[in-house]
């Protein structure tokens, strides 16, 4: 389980009634000046507890639900949802603004135990560089990752403790079914997929299409938002950016946040999750955290559309299917790819 790191403005006493504390994956960002914004209408300061990726964070926030860590968390997605919901990590709220969010996000509508914060979409990104330098065609589908062509390329993250890695896996259950995502597995096992834990190590540390790493796999699971990064900042904006999107692997992927039960300032916790779900806020969350707004009215930067991939028609697995199955192909998976 990944320690949290601690981050933010305020000292390290969680329990001060003038400080409010986030508890997330270490994906989260958010602009300095967005948060101080908020600090400054709200009178709280926000601390910031980064616990590793979603996978593990969810998984520490179960097991320390009888003393929290924190007010509110971030990052759960549709992946993970009702391990959070069952194990009663989070207390009921209706945030302000759900009613800019579109019912298709709204996931525990009935409960509102979470909120719906964000959406995107799990792809294989790909490194351009590489496959021109090699005369070689990226892969569009998951049937391609198995080819002969893409032996060796591919890095991805662990189901068990990923929620990227979990997503990759669900993506491909939707592609062939209940009865033939092992088989599948095996095949791309023996095409030499890399498996690491976390999508920072994946994307940053093994993938040569990343700006911050020096890594050698020009194939890596991350997101159809990933490709702005690339670009962020570059002046002149190129025409193309550096890596691209293999549409045919897309899982849809909806992030949560949820007042957790027990919250030591519950009151600027309902308080943060509104901010999190305020326009500020959802149009701060593009260029920082390379996700879509959940807002119906927020406006996303150019940037971010230009460079990123639509997803039309992404993978999906119903929550209750999900619900249903996840440990059980957890398990087989990890069999399958890691003993």
């Amino acid at each position: 389980m990944g320690g949290l790191a601690a981050c933010g403005t305020s000292g390290d006493d969680a329990a001060d009634a003038k400080t409010v504390t986030l508890v997330s994956h270490d994906s989260f960002n958010a602009s300095k000046s967005v948060l101080a914004d908020f600090e400054k209408q709200s009178g709280y300061k926000v601390r910031i507890l980064k616990g590793g990726d979603a996978g593990k964070a969810v998984n520490q926030a179960i097991l320390s639900k009888d003393n929290p860590q924190g007010d509110v968390f971030f990052g759960i997605d549709n992946t993970l949802l009702s391990r959070g919901l069952k194990a009663g990590i989070f207390a009921p709220y209706r945030a302000k603004g759900l009613d800019t969010v579109p019912d298709a996000l709204q996931l525990d509508k009935a409960g509102h135990h979470v909120t719906p914060l964000d959406y995107g979409d799990t792809c294989v990104n790909y490194d351009r560089a590489y496959f021109t330098a090699h005369h070689l065609a990226p892969p569009k589908s998951f049937d391609d990752l198995i080819k002969p062509q893409y032996k060796n390329l591919l890095v991805t993250e662990n189901s068990a403790t990923s929620s990227p890695g979990l997503a990759f896996q669900l993506g491909t259950i939707a592609a062939y079914g209940q009865d033939g995502w092992q088989d599948y597995w095996k095949k791309l096992k023996v095409n030499g997929v890399e498996v690491v834990d976390g999508w920072e190590q994946a994307y940053n540390e093994r993938f040569s299409g990343s700006a911050a790493g020096k890594g050698d796999k020009p194939l890596v699971v991350s997101y159809a938002s990933s490709p702005p990064v690339e670009v962020l900042g570059k002046k002149p904006e190129p025409k193309q950016g550096p890596t691209g999107v293999a549409t045919g692997t897309c899982f849809r992927q909806i992030e949560f946040g949820g007042l957790l039960k027990g919250a030591k300032n519950e009151k600027g916790g309902k308080e943060l999750l509104d901010f999190l779900l305020s326009r500020k806020f959802q149009e701060d969350m593009p260029l920082q955290m390379f996700v879509n707004p959940v807002r119906k009215d927020a406006a996303v930067p150019a940037l971010f559309t230009k460079y990123g991939a639509t997803i039309d028609k992404p993978a999906t697995v119903a929550p209750e299917t999900i619900t249903a199955h996840r440990e059980q192909w957890i398990k087989q998976w990890f069999s399958l790819v890691l003993k």
